[in-house]
């Protein structure tokens, strides 16, 4: 099995415009041999997008993601203890605490991420593959 991470945006692009998403990226995360996972802080990313107005999901933000939860082939991966002290530790050239949990999110559960960040792309501490 292939364990991924998917970043907010990929898998946002996944769900709503699933051609932003690299071919080579849609392959894998339509592979069998791929499990999904998502942070809690995408779905809290999602939500402050919809609250900001730079994402509008229907009927409301709350109820899209349960419903994109159900239907989408991921698992919420937990932030626990471990997260939260690699979220420090983890050497990446900014402080964004989003980026920070999603990628010590990876770390902790051997996940790797799927982004297309170019500044999580870089991370030594990381396995990631681009979106």
């Amino acid at each position: 099995m292939v364990p991924l991470l998917l970043d907010t945006h990929v898998w946002l692009w996944s769900l709503l415009d699933p051609d932003r998403v690299s071919r080579q990226a849609r392959t894998l995360l339509g592979s069998s041999d791929a499990t999904l996972h998502v942070s809690p802080i995408s779905l809290w990313e999602t939500l402050l997008l919809a609250e900001r107005g730079r994402l509008t999901l229907r009927p409301n933000a709350s109820s899209w993601l349960q419903e994109a939860l159900v239907l989408s082939p991921v698992t919420e991966t937990p932030l626990n203890v471990d997260v939260a002290l690699a979220s420090r530790s983890i050497d990446l050239p900014h402080q964004d605490p989003a980026d920070r949990f999603i990628a010590a999110t990876a770390k902790v559960y051997c996940l790797t991420l799927v982004t297309a960040d170019t500044r999580l792309l870089t991370c030594p501490d990381i396995a990631v593959t681009p979106a």
